[in-house]
């Protein structure tokens, strides 16, 4: 059974009871990213996130991390564009550790100047791991050409001149605006009571402060283009993108069943068309990334040099083919049964039941029952697809970004 409640400062506890198993997995997910950045800040929300590990008035680093490692739990954060989360997975009769273990790290953590200068030194080892990592970084340098100069556009980690300005007055300023009640999502899934699970966060969370201004954010236009970063390795990696529905869209579903076709599994067009018939790649694949007021519907694929024309070639004729035929009925079936058997053997997790449940508040105000998912995917019909690919899938709204040994002309003329 899920459940709600609203504290005094604005902070919305919302739980699922799960008797049949033993863990608690419990998240803290505060609407705070790298959209909320600045050029003249980027990289703060992901520096904060770390410096929250760093020690509290309570607590050292070490013994935050003890807390949770001496009785078998697990315990990790992550930081997206949109919203930024700390999570726990923990014994049922551990529940109160973790509830104060992250009361702690939100309302005592101490920023001190010195873990600052030793964690700006960490965060530069990370943008510096993500640069050594065509296949990851690609995505970033996609985004950043695809959404420009809005902060969708920016990349979540900064980068190594602004990591290295930043000072403790700054941070706190940022955490300060943003970690508020009315920003904070605390979602549980397990082995509990909700009764008492609010009375343990009311208690350590009520200093927490509530409300604060009203965000400012402005929704992102898209740019249409062709770049790419010239790199000394064997592959280039390319990433074709377009505007999708948003994460609110109701036209969602019929975006999530057009990847699946697309490039969502091995027996996807891209898959099959790319891979297996031409060997043109081993990793190729299309993926969406939603966000409240924008979306990216991209195919990923990574291939030699010599290979680039063809393949492009070979995602845009794909592309154009989505755009002008009705997929047929046997793959509208076979992409509605992927989806949904993907989501419900999702939800045998309690990990990804407590994420669902905190998106879920963050997007919608409430959790989306599952037999709700199912139905609207069921319901989604080949002409809404058919009509979806057509709006998106035109040649003059393509944006490709290419890493690698690469030159201008191999993507022009591709």
């Amino acid at each position: 059974m899920v459940k709600k409640t609203l504290l005094d400062n604005g902070i919305r506890i919302v739980t699922e009871e799960i008797g049949h198993v033993r863990s608690v997995s419990i998240g803290v997910w505060v609407e705070s990213g790298s959209r909320y950045e600045s050029l003249s800040n980027n990289g703060t929300a992901h520096f904060i996130e770390h410096m929250l590990f760093k020690g509290t008035k309570r607590r050292s680093a070490f013994e935050i991390a003890s807390a949770i490692d001496s009785v078998g739990g697990v315990m990790n954060a992550a930081t997206g564009k949109e919203s930024t989360s700390f999570y726990i997975k923990i014994p049922d009769y551990r529940l109160d550790t973790a509830i104060d273990l992250l009361s702690d790290i939100f309302t005592a953590s101490r920023f001190d100047k010195n873990d600052i200068k030793k964690e700006q030194a960490v965060v530069l080892q990370e943008i510096k791991m993500s640069e050594d990592e065509p296949g990851d970084y690609i995505y970033d340098f996609f985004e950043g050409l695809f959404w420009k100069e809005h902060p969708l556009g920016m990349h979540i980690l900064g980068s190594k001149e602004r990591v290295t300005s930043f000072h403790r007055e700054g941070l706190l300023g940022f955490f300060h605006d943003r970690y508020r009640g009315k920003n904070l999502v605390i979602a549980a899934a397990g082995n509990l009571r909700h009764d008492a699970i609010v009375a343990l966060i009311e208690k350590k969370f009520r200093a927490m402060p509530g409300q604060n201004a009203a965000d400012a954010i402005e929704a992102p236009r898209s740019n249409t283009g062709k770049s790419f970063l010239y790199k000394d390795i064997e592959q280039v990696h390319l990433i074709v993108g377009v505007e999708a529905p948003t994460a609110i869209d109701k036209g969602r579903h019929a975006a999530f069943l057009l990847n699946a076709v697309l490039g969502g599994s091995m027996s996807s067009r891209l898959f099959q068309e790319i891979r297996e018939k031409r060997g043109l790649a081993y990793d190729v694949g299309s993926y969406i990334t939603s966000y409240r007021d924008a979306g990216i519907l991209g195919v990923y694929v990574a291939t030699e040099p010599e290979h680039v024309k063809e393949t492009l070639a070979v995602i845009k004729a794909e592309l154009a083919r989505c755009a002008a035929e009705r997929i047929s009925e046997t793959e509208l079936r076979s992409a509605k049964e992927l989806l949904k058997g993907n989501y419900l053997l999702g939800m045998e997790s309690t990990d990804n039941r407590m994420s669902g449940l905190a998106k879920g508040e963050i997007y919608f105000g409430r959790r989306i029952p599952p037999d709700e998912v199912v139905a609207n995917i069921d319901a989604v019909q080949s002409e809404e697809i058919l009509h979806l690919a057509g709006r998106i899938f035109q040649a003059d709204r393509l944006t490709v970004a290419a890493l690698g040994p690469v030159s201008d002309d191999a993507l022009n003329n591709g």
